[in-house]
């Protein structure tokens, strides 16, 4: 493990949760993750109007909603409609995770997260291209990816970046970890209201990012581009994206 220290990377923002850089994370070669380029938080469907007039002084040009369709039109998105902000909405959950029935719902009860995040992985890698083609494509300014709280789908993605970049498996786990704690005070509630079976869906066990690693090293050699070739990217795309988001020495 590096030096790496997650606590540098936070972002503070009135009612936005678990809000930080993905910049300076270290990867391979001395390079690092660069500043200002995307940053990460739970949904913004609740911040105040200060909060988001700060997320665009900050330099938020681009948002990414990974939450489903059903998710984005219960509880929205401010920056949906906003004329200054380019903005996606890629599910990286098919279904309603507030529906009684959903099927995804239903395999957590007897999965894990992490187990969660491989079938993400597999079932939706096209999805994910998706994504990591409106980082390439959308230079002007930052951009904000988000799903409900900032942990699960972004968590995915974020790990993904950061293989890409060679990051030690360790500081990406421990990237991961902490999302329960910067979001301890709005989850905690939650956590206690959930039948005993679906609590763990509200934390960050480093365990489920373990899972997710080691799916992408046996499967894919520890390489994100093996990755994302598979599932449509060219080499061409991925080189674009790491000169992009890669800091070097």
């Amino acid at each position: 493990m590096s030096n790496y220290d997650p606590d540098t990377q936070r972002l503070f923002f009135d009612d936005l949760i678990n809000c930080r850089e993905l910049g300076g994370m270290p990867g391979s070669n001395g390079c690092t993750f660069k500043n200002r380029v995307i940053i990460r938080s739970g949904s913004p469907s609740f911040a105040s109007r200060k909060a988001f007039t700060e997320l665009k002084d900050y330099g938020v040009k681009t948002v990414i909603d990974l939450r489903s369709k059903a998710e984005l039109e219960h509880y929205g998105n401010p920056f949906r409609e906003d004329e200054d902000t380019h903005f996606y909405n890629i599910p990286l959950f098919v279904g309603d995770p507030d529906a009684a029935e959903d099927p995804t719902m239903a395999f957590l009860e007897t999965h894990t997260m992490g187990d969660f995040y491989v079938m993400m992985a597999r079932e939706l890698g096209k999805e994910v291209v998706e994504v990591m083609r409106v980082f390439i494509r959308e230079t002007s300014g930052i951009t904000l990816i988000h799903c409900a709280h900032g942990k699960d789908r972004t968590g995915v993605i974020t790990a993904l970046l950061y293989v890409l970049i060679g990051a030690e498996p360790e500081d990406i786990v421990l990237n991961y970890k902490v999302s329960y704690d910067y979001a301890k005070d709005f989850l905690d509630p939650l956590i206690k209201d959930r039948v005993e079976n679906m609590r763990h869906t509200l934390r960050s066990d480093a365990s489920n990012m373990v899972t997710f690693l080691e799916f992408i090293a046996k499967e894919y050699d520890y390489k994100a581009e093996n990755y994302l070739i598979e599932n449509g990217m060219t080499k061409e795309e991925i080189e674009v994206l790491k000169k992009r988001i890669t800091q070097t020495p």
